[in-house]
């Protein structure tokens, strides 16, 4: 039976309670059921961090990282799923990525562009999700095209088809779903950022750090996220092994 310091239970559930922030804005990870309820590799690993603490679990749901990332200076958390950026790490302290997933471009079935590097020129208009961790890769990384932010990941697709952008950034499973409806689209094969998923408390809480840090690293070993993926239809995802 696994030895819980009184330190990690009052950093990570105070009053007996973990807060654990979901984010919506990654369908990869996250997800609403038929009932309105969340589901996905996220919530399943807040469960089983919340069953092996033996505390209530409170999941706080969003619809974009950037409001993740936001509702920290508030207190809104204690547990959060999020992309490892060197932005975030100044108040973040991550675990190992327990899943890696790429950031590529959604673009018009006839546009010229074959390659992510190929977006990267003078002139041409890019959308993003505010926030999201390819928005503060790109934010860092291009040298000529623009970015223009919507509030959310999925509204930048709405924007970049509204605006008639040159492409649409974000993460390539949800773009692929976009591509498969409308024949007008596709996304490109690259990518221009591998976005590494991992699981975060607030700087500064060093048990609850240390204590999340080896719960992934138990997860991974024993195959429990890559079929908390199988389980939520992440067929083509993998569990980080990094």
């Amino acid at each position: 039976m696994l030895s819980i310091s009184p330190a990690v239970l009052a950093e990570l559930a105070p009053g007996g309670v973990l807060r654990a922030a979901i984010n919506f804005g990654n369908p990869v990870l996250a997800q609403q059921n038929s009932e309105g309820a969340p589901q996905g590799v996220s919530v399943a690993l807040a469960k089983a961090l919340a069953a092996e603490l033996g505390v209530a679990l409170e999941m706080i749901t969003f619809d974009a990282a950037g409001k993740v990332f936001a509702a920290l200076e508030e207190g809104g958390w204690n547990l959060a799923f999020l992309a490892i950026e060197p932005v975030r790490e100044e108040q973040i302290a991550f675990s190992k990525p327990y899943v890696i997933i790429e950031g590529t471009y959604l673009v018009k079935q006839d546009s010229p562009f074959n390659d992510v590097a190929d977006l990267d020129q003078p002139g041409l208009r890019l959308a993003v999700g505010k926030g999201a961790a390819y928005d503060l890769f790109l934010s860092r990384s291009l040298k000529h095209a623009t970015l223009e932010r919507a509030a959310t990941s999925s509204a930048a697709v709405d924007l970049y088809i509204e605006q008639q952008f040159d492409a649409a950034a974000g993460v390539r499973q949800p773009l692929e779903q976009i591509a498969l409806k409308d024949p007008g689209y596709r996304v490109l094969p690259g990518a221009f950022t591998e976005i590494r998923q991992a699981m975060a408390v607030p700087r500064g809480k060093t048990s609850a750090s240390a204590y999340v840090a080896d719960f992934v690293e138990r997860q991974l070993a024993s195959a429990f996220v890559r079929g908390a993926l199988l389980a939520s239809g992440q067929t083509d995802v993998s569990a980080s092994l990094s």
